[in-house]
């Protein structure tokens, strides 16, 4: 009997806490519920309208840029450095004097050999007199003047070879850094320092066979590269292979832009835009506004429900050519049409949103840092 009562009273302490529990929960699960049925606040966002640009088209490569001019100076003679009249980095001129190797044995042969030169001179005309008068013979006049033919050659060799020890500029350029150093003997082809014509500058880059057509020589381009994002360099195509590659089934193609800043360098990864030869307008919108799924490419425009409720609407676009941060809208709105520009990622199709300005954004964003800190 009494172990039949102390198991009703285990069951009812234990029903009882059970109760309490899901009594508890429920509650919460009404409290939820009411909180989702309240309406949730827009979320702001950043909006653009669809504009009308005008561009021209163009056919995109990418390509290397590469210096009109450009070698790695050597010697072609040996001797020791003595003297080094450039600094790594620098601009040259046609003729500056790079470095001087060691050059005094050289000069001394070729003061001797000019004497010798001289003498010759002196000789044959001293001849040229005499043989009018028949004083001398033919033969001695021709044998005169042969010497002095080849002491004349022999000094100009020793000339040419002294000159040699004298490393100049072939071009007007921008040098690297140096690899000699002042007393050191090179061999002959030592490296000295690249140089390089930095202005203007070539692009070498490839287009497929198909667009054969689109290319001609003196087409406008325009080129960019990783190390000036936001800026676009223009020039125009200068020459085109006049064979297509059999293993890539591609046209090479050489393009010239002016480069004054020097800030293109030979070496460096560009994309081209070869720009076609007339203009046309085009429907443009930021890349930032859109969102890429499955079904291709997205944007949220700005709409009103029946309740004249601003709300984001997901429309599904067609996209064309991209220039910089900006893409051809070619299909799916029309000019006028406002988008979603930011803050992509937290909106869904039919959401409340509100309209910010950047400013209103970065108002925001400083004053939940500044909450953030406190």
């Amino acid at each position: 009997m009494k172990t039949t009562l102390r198991l009703a009273i285990v069951i009812l302490v234990l029903a009882a806490v059970l109760g309490s529990i899901f009594g508890w929960k429920y509650l919460k699960m009404q409290e939820m519920g009411a909180q989702n049925a309240q309406a949730q606040p827009p979320t702001p966002v950043e909006a653009v309208t669809l504009e009308t640009q005008t561009w021209r088209p163009a056919l995109g490569s990418v390509g290397s840029l590469r210096a009109i001019n450009g070698v790695e100076v050597a010697n072609e003679v040996a001797g020791v450095v003595s003297e080094v009249a450039f600094e790594s980095g620098q601009g040259v001129s046609q003729g500056d004097v790079l470095i001087r190797l060691e050059d005094s044995v050289d000069r001394a042969a070729l003061a001797a050999l000019e004497a010798r030169a001289q003498l010759a001179n002196e000789t044959y005309q001293r001849y040229s007199n005499l043989l009018p008068r028949n004083a001398v013979s033919q033969s001695q006049f021709d044998e005169a003047r042969a010497n002095y033919q080849a002491a004349r050659a022999d000094a100009e060799q020793q000339r040419a070879q002294l000159e040699k020890k004298t490393i100049r500029a072939p071009f007007d350029g921008v040098v690297g850094l140096r690899h000699v150093d002042l007393g050191e003997y090179i061999a002959v082809g030592t490296p000295i320092v690249n140089l390089n014509m930095l202005d203007p500058i070539h692009v070498d880059y490839s287009v497929p066979e198909r667009d054969l057509g689109r290319v001609t020589a003196g087409r406008r381009i325009e080129l960019s590269v990783a190390a000036y994002p936001e800026r676009v360099f223009h020039g125009e195509v200068l020459a085109i292979a006049p064979s297509i590659n059999e293993s890539s089934r591609t046209l090479n193609v050489r393009a010239q832009l002016d480069n004054a800043d020097a800030a293109l360098r030979p070496g460096m990864f560009a994309e081209v835009s070869t720009l076609s030869a007339e203009s046309r307008e085009v429907l443009t919108l930021p890349r930032t506004a859109l969102s890429f799924n499955t079904y291709g490419v997205f944007v949220f425009r700005v709409v009103e429900n029946d309740q004249g409720q601003t709300i984001a609407s997901r429309q599904q676009v067609t996209t064309g050519s991209t220039r910089g941060d900006t893409t051809e809208i070619i299909e799916g709105l029309s000019a006028g049409d406002q988008v979603v520009a930011t803050g992509l990622l937290r909106l869904r199709d039919g959401q409340p949103i509100k309209m910010t300005s950047p400013e209103d954004s970065a108002n925001q964003a400083s004053a939940a840092d500044e909450e953030a800190r406190g």
